[in-house]
């Protein structure tokens, strides 16, 4: 794959689930809970891996899906509830950084680069867990998916972005690992990287073809011009 040109870049948004955070632990624990809660089997962490990455309430739906549920508002509504109850606890108990997150967001941070979260997961989850996690001093601005009209992969939470940066298109770089991210980079015209590690159902990042793969995310570094040290 040619490597874009990543020199203009002034500032990075990244995706949350499975790019910055390995949480598909905690989201499994609690959307089992909440199948079992609701008469069903729980679906166990492989699968519910494949299933993130829309937002919960297309991860629950999936789930019902999956357990051969008729879907109705009321049962989506009561799994919703219940996933919720459940998550409270198990987003900080069943979640943590990927390898040379928090180091490269530091590094990021020495050189200037405003940064921001970008992510359908639900709001109220966010912050607790960036706290606990220990890297909600690196993000200026956090949308998650109550903060936005149109969730990605639509690019309306990357306009938003470069409105508040007061940046144009291709001043931002998106972070993702999944082709939701791709293609709301995409259709906002930014520049964007595919991480390899992360949750993709199932597929592999370089079909949605990002601007850049990385397998590591130290990797970003380079990638827009920037030394491993300063």
């Amino acid at each position: 794959m040619t490597q874009p040109s990543l020199e203009n870049i002034k500032a990075i948004a990244f995706d949350l689930d499975g790019t910055l955070v390995d949480s598909a632990g905690g989201l499994a624990e609690a959307l089992d809970n909440a199948l079992v809660e609701q008469g069903f089997s729980p679906a166990g962490k492989e699968r519910v891996s494949i299933w993130v990455g829309n937002g919960a309430d297309v991860m629950i739906d999936r789930a019902l899906a999956w357990a051969g549920a008729t879907i109705t508002p009321e049962l989506h509504q009561a799994t919703r509830h219940s996933f919720d109850k459940f998550y409270a606890t198990s987003v900080t108990t069943g979640s943590e950084l990927f390898p040379e997150v928090k180091e490269t967001l530091e590094k990021l941070s020495q050189h200037g680069l405003p940064m921001a979260i970008v992510t359908n997961k639900p709001t109220p989850f966010i912050a607790p867990l960036l706290k606990k996690l220990a890297i909600d001093s690196y993000f200026s601005l956090v949308l998650g998916g109550d903060d936005v009209k149109e969730k990605k992969p639509h690019p309306a939470p990357l306009y938003l972005t470069m409105g508040k940066f007061g940046l144009r298109k291709e001043e931002l770089l998106f972070v993702g690992d999944s082709r939701n991210d791709i293609i709301a980079a995409q259709s906002a015209q930014c520049p964007c990287v595919g991480l390899t590690y992360g949750y993709n159902y199932g597929e592999s990042i370089a079909l949605s073809e990002p601007d850049c793969v990385l397998t590591h995310f130290s990797d970003i570094l380079p990638s827009i011009g920037l030394s491993d040290t300063k």
